[in-house]
């Protein structure tokens, strides 16, 4: 896998506040191409507000969406959930949805729709409600609707919580794969030794602050602040 290049995405200086709470502090933040980042933090940290903040569903000033060199536009993103919403309609049709509010050319839709059940191992259950699949297959389905629009970052919030242990290596495998096709991702996870399976970068967030950023390597082999210490070690209330 190549180092990681060109410039995706930039916070300067960002913070948000809901409901007249603080929920992020004022952040710098640079996403690079062929990066894999791992959000850690316990609940209420602010995970999940900074995965909407850097797709864009949360208003923050300074937020900034790079130019790629190469392609000459900005980076496509595409989001998944920790419970993805699905219309009681085939998986084939919620696939397709996507597809449509995507704006993608109609006469690619088919090509596209087999190509990522394929890939998601999820062709079988083309014709089955979308809402009758298990939870790893909900999850799947989730990663297939972004894979099939192409994009160059994902963002992800904890996308194997509360699947079984079979489930989650699946799901795993196939955000390692994705990263093995170039796709750039951040993800939000409490789990450890996932991050160190698949992230290439952590940042541990508490109480909506940034506290630690570094590679996976250093961040858990390293001293990293107390706070952070006492994370990893299980300790921290």
């Amino acid at each position: 896998m190549s180092a990681p290049t060109s410039l995706l995405l930039q916070l300067r200086g960002s913070s948000l506040s809901l409901g007249g709470r603080q929920v992020l502090a004022p952040l710098d933040l640079e996403l690079r191409r062929g990066e894999r980042l791992a959000l850690l933090g316990s609940n209420g940290a602010g995970k999940t507000s900074l995965l909407r903040l850097l797709h864009g569903l949360l208003p923050t000033p300074g937020r900034v969406l790079h130019q790629l060199p190469e392609l000459g536009r900005p980076p496509r993103q595409a989001m998944v959930f920790q419970q993805p919403f699905f219309l009681s309609l085939s998986v084939r049709s919620n696939l397709r949805l996507a597809l449509v509010l995507a704006r993608l050319p109609w006469p690619q839709h088919e090509a596209l729709l087999e190509a990522a059940l394929r890939r998601v191992g999820l062709l079988d259950q083309a014709t089955q409600l979308a809402t009758s699949l298990s939870g790893g297959q909900k999850q799947r389905l989730a990663l297939a609707r972004a894979w099939a629009l192409k994009p160059e970052l994902l963002f992800m919030d904890e996308p194997t919580a509360h699947l079984d242990p079979g489930a989650r290596r699946e799901v795993e495998r196939l955000i390692a794969s994705f990263a093995e096709e170039g796709m750039s991702w951040v993800m939000s996870t409490h789990n450890l030794g996932q991050a160190k399976r698949l992230a290439s970068r952590v940042l541990y967030l508490e109480a909506g602050q940034v506290l630690a950023d570094a590679p996976v390597q250093a961040f858990f082999q390293q001293p990293q602040g107390r706070a952070v210490d006492q994370f990893l070690k299980g300790e921290l209330l």
